[in-house]
């Protein structure tokens, strides 16, 4: 073991468990002893009962037998009951992990950032009561199996470890040929969801240009392949579940022969009876692995979705404690930023550097893929840096608790995404609303009075990504969202791309009511609105900062700089304006 690796989480999750298990394992061995209860009752009645044609001795042996039955299921239930105890609390330990390492596995755009960990930790945490696990925890009952045998004859032991070992490596060939085709069907099955998952969510798109018939003739091809896989381990995995059957069906006859091929030549302890006491421990102790294999699969399936969670969580470590912090002022410092996509090594942006003081307005511009949406992200702490930090208050945001720093930061982003719940909800970010705030907030953008006009005022329920807005309208509510609770910190990544007349003028309110209390504001845009409540300007093209200043310094600067351009071009195109006439005449009529 790696001494500098840190320790698996999952693993020490379930060493916590050690408890649940070390009392499921006693169960178990109570409950696999009293399988023979049957055998003992049987031997029993015909030594006490036959013979001594005693009723009352026979009532008891029933009743002694009836109970053992009992007390088998009830340990068999409780020990259910116990594993699943422990799968509850597993999830209680690793659930919220999960959820934030997929969590921060999707914002750095890495693999893990899907549904999938889901569903791996659903198949762990069921296996606790599986009956391949259960199954597992009755091995050791065939230990005291193998010694009862080697008790009433080394014979009947020696064979029995013989048919043991052959049911070992039946379960070892099966494990061979069935693991690579289990494993691809996994990915298989991964990659036919996460398309069928890709065609739902652009479904407009599909329907409305044709491509459903291609879409699905793709889909289709990737979920044949993980049929076609699982199909061909479920044939391998059958033939060798016949196999140990065949092995267990095969000892326990074997056994009753042999021991009456010593009974004939009086070297069975015990007597007669131990015949079929014999061939009951055969079957019972080749029991455990007989059940293994014919849940082989389920084992495969968690042993691949124990190896994805454990390297997503080695991927995405879980961030320490951090000191808390006083509450930011909206003091922000960009110290020559360099910047690329998680999981990308192409530089986005190149040696960014401004500062903002609280009440700052910065309009950033620039024409597309000038590096704008990845500045937001990075300015909000969702991406981190390669060299430089983005500094609020003298402290790395990147770093900063976002469960401590989000009541102070607001942020839109470029594709407003809303969720399932009331307008009221969404606006307050899903904590405990605050009516006085969401109604100021939705003043604020100019919301007020369309939510007032539904029918169900700020309780109207969104539908699935504010499917019942229109475009313009889930901005705006995002925009609400943004300014709810008066951040001081707010960062708006083309606010107004789906905004008419009415809802730029809303905007510019907001910035400027917001402005004058103080909120530091970053705004990425293509249109000019904005600039005209902006007091700083930021000009990036790709990825490099042009010029940043005041907004009117800029503006002047921007436009002498055109005018240079204009002047220069005019200059160049002049004394060529004359033959280029002609020789494009001339190439008009080579070309006639």
């Amino acid at each position: 073991m790696n001494p500098n690796k840190p320790p698996s989480e999952l693993r020490e999750a379930m060493v916590s468990l050690r408890p649940y298990f070390v009392r499921a394992g006693w169960f178990s061995l109570v409950a696999s002893l009293l399988v023979l209860a049957p055998s003992v009752y049987m031997l029993e009645v015909y030594a006490r009962v036959v013979d001594s044609r005693n009723h009352t001795t026979l009532v008891m042996l029933t009743l002694a037998v009836v109970g053992a039955y009992v007390l088998m299921e009830v340990l068999e239930w409780a020990r259910g009951e116990l594993m699943h105890s422990a799968s509850v609390e597993l999830d209680h330990k690793m659930s919220v992990r999960i959820f934030n390492a997929i969590f921060e596995a999707n914002l750095r755009r890495m693999p893990g950032g899907t549904q999938q960990p889901f569903n791996d930790f659903r198949q762990v945490r069921d296996f606790l009561f599986s009956p391949a696990l259960l199954a597992m925890m009755e091995a050791p009952i065939a230990l005291v199996m193998m010694v009862l045998l080697f008790l009433i004859s080394p014979v009947l032991g020696w064979s029995a470890v013989a048919f043991a070992i052959l049911q070992t490596a039946v379960a070892w060939f099966n494990e061979r040929s069935t693991k690579p085709p289990l494993m691809q069907a996994n990915r298989s099955a991964i990659s036919a969801q996460q398309y069928a998952d890709g065609t739902l969510r652009n479904a407009e798109v599909i329907e409305s240009m044709g491509m459903l018939r291609d879409t699905h003739r793709r889909w289709m091809a990737l979920q044949q392949e993980f049929l076609s896989l699982q199909s061909l381990a479920s044939e391998r995995a059958g033939g060798y579940q016949a196999v140990s059957r065949g092995v267990q069906n095969v000892l326990s006859s074997l056994l009753l022969g042999l021991s009456a091929w010593l009974l004939l030549r009086n070297e069975l302890n015990g007597g007669g009876g131990m015949m079929i006491v014999a061939s009951v421990l055969g079957g019972r102790m080749l029991a455990p692995l007989v059940q293994v294999v014919s849940q082989w699969q389920s084992v495969v399936n968690v042993r691949d979705s124990w190896l994805r969670l454990e390297q997503l969580l080695s991927a995405v470590p879980a961030r320490p404690p951090s000191m808390a912090l006083p509450a930011p002022r909206g003091v922000l410092q960009v110290e020559q930023v360099v910047a690329s996509a998680p999981g990308s090594n192409a530089q986005i942006l190149k040696g960014v550097a401004f500062g903002l003081n609280p009440g700052d307005v910065l309009a950033v511009v620039g024409p597309s893929a000038s590096g704008k949406t990845t500045l937001a992200r990075l300015l909000v702490g969702l991406w981190p840096t390669i060299v430089g930090k983005v500094r609020l208050d003298g402290a790395d945001i990147h770093t900063w608790n976002k469960a401590e720093l989000g009541p102070h930061v607001g942020y839109l982003p470029q594709g407003v995404e809303l969720f399932e719940g009331t307008l009221a909800e969404n606006i307050a970010r899903f904590g405990e609303v605050d009516r006085a705030k969401v109604e100021a907030a939705a003043h604020a953008v100019g919301l007020h009075d369309f939510i007032l006009s539904l029918p169900q005022g700020y309780d109207t329920p969104l539908g699935d990504d504010g499917a019942r807005l229109s475009g313009g309208q889930r901005q705006r509510v995002g925009l609400a969202r943004a300014l709810y609770g008066d951040p001081v910190f707010v960062v708006l990544d083309e606010p107004n791309s789906s905004l008419d007349e009415v809802g730029d003028a809303a905007l510019a309110s907001a910035i400027q009511a917001a402005q004058s209390r103080g909120t530091t504001f970053v705004v990425m845009t293509h249109r000019t609105s904005v600039l005209a409540v902006a007091n700083k300007m930021l000009v990036l093209r790709d990825g490099v900062q042009q010029v940043f200043g005041p907004r009117d310094e800029v503006l002047a600067a921007l436009n002498k700089a055109a005018q240079q351009q204009a002047q220069q071009q005019a200059q160049q195109q002049a004394p060529q304006q004359a033959p280029a006439l002609p020789a494009a005449g001339a190439a008009a009529l080579s070309a006639s």
